[in-house]
Order: structure tokens, then sequence, then C-alpha cells
């Protein structure tokens, strides 16, 4: 196949021209998802993120190997799985949001924009989508100007006119493309126009924003009254050169063009993220609207051979570059006349890498002047009293990485080893500096491979990232950072680097530091102020790869302490889901404790990630009582949720754990849950051999309940197989078994066990006897999960013997326990099996509520099979 992708408007795949069906909404989601990384892996929950947002299923991961599996055949695409994630390997050429991107930096800006079709990724819905589209939109609104541009100074401005009219009604607030507008008019000889267009231009700034016009579009106004061309102005000219090889950030400058009333942004970032490149890179593009001068200071805020420079001194250099033969003293004075001199004058001034906003504030002028300051903290200070914009700079995406290595190593050195170079930007995270670094010594050894840079930076990130010179060794830039913490918050930065997870819960870092909640969220607020963690969604925080691995080797012994976290607070939710669970202990002073089953299933749903990821730490530092308690408390919310190739996960884990400990039992009852996920999964041979290990092993003990719970696990799957009599037999055998062992929890559930396999058998006579001797039990002994079962199976037997008020009521009343349970795999089937009951019964449009309400929580659930077979007769 020789395919190419659009998504520069409605999304599509052609082979030769032709239109590819590439699926459904979700399916064309994950494709663009994974084709706009431009050769880096995408995580899968990263993926889930993107593809769902906040209403991803809980088969989620299913579906979603669903969906790639269906890609690879369906295109023939390279879509490879790593512990990374997805990747998916693409020529650029083919892609035309690729192809757009690259015809910018040449220039071909027709060429570019003749590749829209329309608004990008147009029927893809997800806050992430809807992000990415307003960002290629931003893209889209640059290259139009700039195209404008080209064309005002190539002569062109009556062809151009049409087009402009036209953008100037769409984005009517659009004080460039005005001015753009108002240049073609007048050139063309129609001043009288121009000069309505910007009195439209001023009432509706002023009627809708409350703003004046910029001062440079004000310029043109008064230039064009007069007739005559701006006069030039001279002043300082300090801007240092800007960054050679700066690629993207199409948004981010965008987001420091002059708005309303703001004069003042604060570029925020951590060390290494290319704040003064943008900054520069800004001031350069705009240095014609500030004819009066440009003033430019490094003000050593994070300086390892320095302390940082005083406002004072500043001021005394500013003062002098400005004309002043005299220098006021003291600060005050100073500022004061600074101040002065730069009222009423456009210009811009660059206080790069400040330490504080009080060394910030006596640097800004009255008013007029714009001011870009750069620093590693938030310098919260400065937006909440002064009025300051706030522009937090994150990670490069993949491509704008990908486009800086080519941009500095050239396109035939990139093209030749592409899924290297994939590598290395997976590598250096998005991360400016650590790109900067790794590009620097491939020029300087031009004859090597990149595969030996991308091999060093694999096995040793950091080591490869040091240069020996300290502005350009990540090491050291990201020491300084540190240098400026309290004790305790570089404590707890060096604690936060053993953290094997994506993230981290305020919870899990109160526990790890070993300090209250209150405090610990004091000292991560230190660390989010130098950008050194980020708390990503509330309560949540996680660093850059980079910067985890340069804490990680400041790290300073924790000892177990977030293990026994996460283990002794996966047994108290495990223990409020099911209250008559037999677990063994496990302390932590920092556990949690839930009130309800909700507030524990909200939990396990939270912490879910980094609980599978803590039991393979665990299974590496041979804490296997942690990998074991772990695997087995997410046991009864993987079937809450449906997440059954995730519990097979946990139970790898923890089956690992139980051989390592020696421990026959714990071995038995991993293998029969196997068993049991593996049967559901369709892989009935495994499942079988999972089963018959688990009988070898359970029959070397005369433990009985144990012995009770494998004949259970195996009626399920022999029912879920279709062989019914065989379900009846294991269920008779486990109720015997619980019997034996006076175990009379498990007694109950089996009774409803045996009383339901009846009911499949339809000898509903039998089946409503058990059922009803289950439900006193159930009740006797306040097991609410177990009666909602048999009320689920009560309204079944009902409903076969005619009985439909009967097993409407059953069913509400199991609905309702599911509900206060947060069961919703449960759930759905009862709400299916209700909406059957009041079709029978003539209830025909309640019933179709009833099935709607549960075809939604499949399709959220990624039941395909079962949503599948509800649509097709609801």
């Amino acid at each position: 196949m020789t395919l190419e992708f659009g998504l520069l408007g409605a999304v599509e795949v052609r082979d030769r021209g032709e239109v590819v069906d590439i699926g459904h909404v979700r399916q064309r989601s994950v494709l663009v998802a994974l084709l706009v990384e431009e050769g880096r892996p995408v995580p899968v929950d990263r993926l889930l993120d993107r593809v769902w947002g906040e209403r991803a299923p809980l088969r989620a991961r299913d579906t979603l190997y669903g969906y790639v599996s269906k890609l690879r055949k369906l295109l023939g695409l390279d879509i490879e799985r790593s512990p990374a994630g997805y990747l998916l390997s693409t020529d650029p050429s083919q892609v035309d949001l690729f192809r757009f991107r690259a015809l910018v930096r040449q220039g071909a800006l027709d060429e570019a924009l003749g590749l829209w079709r329309g608004q990008a990724l147009e029927g893809l819905e997800s806050p992430w989508f809807d992000a990415l589209r307003e960002s290629l939109h931003a893209e889209r609104v640059a290259a139009e100007l700039n195209r404008n541009d080209v064309a005002l100074a190539d002569g062109r401005y009556l062809e151009l006119l049409p087009s402009l009219r036209q953008a100037a009604d769409e984005r009517p607030h659009d004080e460039r493309l005005a001015a753009q507008l108002m240049q073609a008019l007048h050139r063309s000889g129609n001043n009288a126009e121009a000069l309505r267009h910007y009195d439209t231009v001023r009432r509706r700034l002023a009627d809708e924003l409350g703003a004046d016009p910029s001062a440079p579009l004000q310029d043109l106004h008064q230039r064009i009254l007069a007739g005559k061309p701006m006069p030039e102005r001279h002043g300082p000219r300090q801007l240092p050169a800007p960054h050679p090889w700066f690629t993207g950030r199409a948004e981010e400058l965008a987001a420091l063009d002059p708005s309303g009333t703001v004069v003042i942004t604060a570029i925020g970032g951590t060390g290494g993220i290319g704040k003064t490149a943008l900054a520069l890179h800004w001031a350069h593009q705009h240095v014609s609207e500030f004819p009066d001068g440009q003033l430019y200071v490094n003000l050593r805020g994070f300086d390892p051979s320095a302390e940082p420079t005083p406002p004072e001194q500043v001021l005394r250099e500013f003062l002098e570059l400005l004309g002043e033969q005299t220098i006021p003293a003291g600060l005050d004075a100073r500022a004061a006349r600074y101040r002065s001199l730069l009222a009423g004058k456009r210009m811009l001034v660059v206080l790069d890498n400040a330490r504080s906003t009080e060394q910030v504030v006596p640097l800004l002028p009255g008013s007029d002047a714009t001011v870009l300051v750069t620093s590693r903290l938030k310098l919260a200070g400065l937006v909440a009293a002064h009025g300051a914009r706030s522009v937090s700079l994150d990670v490069l995406p993949a491509a704008e990485a990908r486009a800086f290595l080519e941009a500095r190593l050239g396109a035939v050195r990139v093209a030749a080893e592409p899924s290297v170079v994939t590598d290395l930007v997976t590598w250096c995270g998005g991360l400016p500096l650590a790109l900067s670094i790794v590009a620097a010594r491939a020029a300087m050894e031009p004859d090597f491979p990149l595969v030996a840079f991308a091999e060093e930076l694999r096995e040793q990130p950091l080591d490869a990232l040091d240069t020996g010179e300290i502005g350009t060794n990540l090491r050291a830039v990201f020491s300084w950072s540190v240098a400026a913490l309290s004790d305790e918050a570089a404590r707890a930065f060096g604690l936060l680097g053993t953290v094997g997870t994506a993230d981290v819960s305020l919870a899990a870092a109160a526990a790890l530091v070993d300090r209250p909640v209150a405090r610990t969220r004091m000292v991560l607020r230190e660390l989010e102020n130098a950008h050194l963690v980020q708390q990503h969604v509330p309560g949540r925080y996680r660093m850059h790869d980079l910067v985890g691995l340069y804490a990680a080797d400041l790290a300073v012994a924790a000892g177990s302490r977030l293990a026994d976290f996460y283990a002794a607070t996966a047994r108290a939710a495990a223990m409020t889901l099911e209250p008559h669970k037999s677990l063994p202990e496990h302390e932590s002073s920092h556990a949690l404790a839930f009130e309800s089953s909700a507030v524990a299933m909200a939990w396990f749903d939270a912490e879910h990630a980094c609980l599978m990821t803590e039991q393979r730490q665990a299974l590496e530092r041979r804490a296997f009582d942690v990998a074991w308690m772990i695997g087995r408390t997410l046991n009864n919310y993987h079937l809450r949720r449906g997440r059954t190739s995730d519990d097979v996960d946990a139970w790898l884990g923890a089956l690992r754990a139980a051989e390592a400990l020696g421990d026959e039992t714990k071995q038995a009852t991993a293998h029969m849950c196997l068993g049991a996920d593996y049967v559901e999964l369709g892989e009935s041979s495994l499942g079988h051999r999972h089963f018959e290990r688990s009988l070898e092993l359970f029959a070397q003990t005369d433990d009985h309940a144990a012995h009770g719970a494998a004949h259970r696990a195996m009626a399920w799957a022999a029912e879920f197989e279709d062989d019914l009599e065989q379900a009846l037999e294991h269920s008779l055998l486990a109720l015997a078994k619980f019997r034996a062992a006076g175990a009379e929890i498990r007694e109950a559930e089996s009774l409803n066990d045996v009383g339901w396999r009846y009911a499949c058998l339809g000898r509903y006579a039998e089946a409503r006897e058990f059922c009803e001797e289950a439900m006193l039990l159930n009740n006797k002994l306040g097991h609410a999960e177990g009666a909602a079962a048999t009320l689920d199976s009560l309204a079944h037997i009902a409903h076969h013997d005619g009985r439909h008020a009967d097993a409407v009521t059953h069913y509400r009343e199991a609905l309702a326990v599911y509900r206060e349970l947060d069961n919703s795999a449960e759930q759905a089937t009862v709400l299916e099996h209700l909406g059957d009951v009041l079709a029978a019964a003539g209830s025909e449009a309640e019933a179709r509520e009833q099935w709607a309400r549960a075809l939604e929580l499949y399709e959220e659930q990624g039941r395909v099979t079962e949503a599948s077979a509800l649509r097709s007769r609801a």
C-alpha cells in the first residue's frame, strides 16, 4: 500500500488516491494519536487519555488493543508495542501535517497552506484533540499572517485584499491582521477605507474587550493620516542573538503577543526547557515593534559561580544605556528615574533568569514598555501583584524535537537513521537542552553514526548529557535549581527520584517523605514553584524523566515506606470492598482508611497504574510480600471494573511472588484466578492448565475452603464455556467443601451458584430453593455483594416462572446494592436483564430506557460482545 494520511481537515487515509475506510471515530482517534507523534512511542495510559479523556471505558485497554490490531491488518501499518508504549513508524512525507510544517520552515507558505482542506482533525472529539486542533489552527493562522507579510513586501497588495477582508471579518480582534489590511488598502490608494477599518477595530476592542488598539496599530493609523512613513528612532539594542536552531513553540510564541493591557509576561519552566531561547526568538521576531530600544539583562538567579545580580546594579546599567549622566543613589530613586525615562516609549525589556519577584519588581517600567521575564520559579507574586501573564513551558512535542535535530544535523543525516533519531528524541524526553547537547556532540563528530549516541543515551542518560562544560551539563543545570531549595524540599526531591511510577498522589508522597499531608503539600509546592515537579492534575505530581534520573542520583534511603503505604492502603481498600475477606496484616503509619466501597473504588481508580508499577518494582527488589499483597488486593476491583487483562498481569506478578516465597497456597490461589481470567479472555486451554495446577497444589493441603474456591472458579469457567452440567457439578462440590470448612460467607455464595446453575438448566423449583436459602444466609451475615448476586438469580428465576412483577422488584433491589458497591460491571448486566423483564411485561418504553443505560455502560467498559448483542435487538 502507498498510504497518505490527511489530518488537515476531515481525517482520511488514501491508498494511491483512493479513500480507505479506517473504521469508526475511536479507531480513527487511535490512528491520529499515534501519527502526530511522528515516530515517538505513546504510553498506553497517555493514548487512552488522548482518545477518551476522562470517559475511558473500564476495559479501555482491551478495546485499545483491538483497535490497534485492526489498524495493523487494515492498513498494514508498522505499529510496535514496547514497554514505552505504541510506536507508529511512517515517512513524514506521507502525513499532510508534517509536510505543512516542513514547507513553512522552507518559506513555501502558499504551498503549505494549500494542504488545508478544512478544520483540522474534523470529527475527532476529546479534550486532547480539542487542544491539538486549537494549536494546529494557531499554526495555520501564523502561516497565513507570515504569507501576508511576504506578499505586502513584494508589492502584491491588490491580489491580497480579498483574502485580507475575509480574514478580518473572521478574526475581528487580530490586530496584526488589521494592520496588514490597512497597509494593503493604503498602498492601493484607499486611505478612507483603511481609516474606517481602524475605527471599526478600535470601537470593537473598546466595546468587547475594554482595550485600546496596540501601539503599532495606532502608529500605522497616524502614518496613514499624515501620509508619511514612520520616523526612525534610536535607542539601546541589547538583545543577544537568537538561538540559531530554534524550532516549534508556535502556541507559546502566540501567547507572548500583547493582549489587552498585559505588558509583563513571566516565562517559567525547569532548567534547560528553553525559556531564554523562546524570549529571544519572540523578541527578534517583533523587534520592529520596539523602535525606542530593547534592554536585556541576565539576572543570574541560578548562577553557580555568582550571586543574583542586585536590582540596584541593573538599574545603574540601564540608566547609563538610556543616556543618564548622573545616576541617583538608592534603589527607589533609581527605579523612579528609570520609570520616568521609559514612560511613553515603545521599548522591550528582557529580564532573564530571575531568582525572585523581589529582584524583578524594581526593574518594571511604569507603563508602555513590554517586559519579558524568564525564571525557573513561577514568580506567583509577579502575577498576583503586578498583573503579569504566566507562560509555563513544557517539553517539546516529538515532531518539534525531531525538527530541531533535523535543523541542527541536516535532513540527510537524520533521514539516514530515522529510527535512531526516534530513539534520541525519546530518550531526551523533549527537553531542549538535552536535544542541544546530543546535537552538538553529533555535530562535532560528523563521521560517527547517530546510533552511537543513542546507545550511550539509552544506557547512561545523564552521563551522555555531560559535556564537561557548566552551561551545557544537564546535571549542573539541574543542580542550580536544587541548590535554591530548602533542605526539606531538597530531601523530598531526592526521595521522589526513587518513585518509579508515572506520577504520585499527595498521600503517597506524604508516606514517602514521612511527613503529615499538610506539610508535604507545602514542600511539594516549593518543588512546583521551582518547576522540578508538576501537579498535572489536582493532588497528583510527576517529574520529567531526566529530572527524575537526576533526583534518583541524589536519593536518600527511604526504606520501604512507599511500598508499605501502597500495600497497606490497598489492603484497607480491598477489605472495605469485601469485609469478610481474609488478608494478612500489612503495616504503614500513613495507610489510608475508607468509609465506603465507593471511596475505596475511587482510590483504586486513581492509583491503579501506580499499584501495578509498584508491584513490578517490588518483584525487582525482592519485596515479595508487597508484590503478593498488591496482586491479591486488586482482584475484586478488577472484577468490578471488568479489567480482565489487568487482572492477568497482577496475578502473574503475584504468582512470581508466591513462588519466590515458597507458599503453595498462595501459588494455588494465583493459578485459580489466572484460570478464570484466561477462560474469560478466550484462552481456554491455558486457563484449564492453570486450574489443573491449582487443584494439584490445593490437594497437598486439607484446606477445605481453598478446595471449594478452586471448584467455584472451575464452575464459573465451565458455565462460560456452555458446559452447564459440569458447572453444576463443580458448584455442588464447592458448596460441600465450604460447608466442611465452616466458611459461611462462601457457603452463601455457593448456594446461589448452585441455584443459578439449576436455573440455567431450566430446573427452576430447585433453583429457587437454593437461592432462597442463600438469601437468608446472606442477610444473616450482612453480605451485601452476595445478596445482590442472589437477588439477580431470584429475578432470573421469577422471570422464567412468569412472575414478572417479582422479577422487576428483585432486579431493582440488586441494582441498588451494586450501585452502592460501585460495581459497574454487574450494574450493566442487571440493567439489560431488567429491560428484558419489562419488555416481556409489555413496558416497552421503560425497557428501552434500561437497555440504553446498559448499552452505555457496556461501551464504557469496552465489553464489545455484550454491547453488539444488545444493540442488535434493543
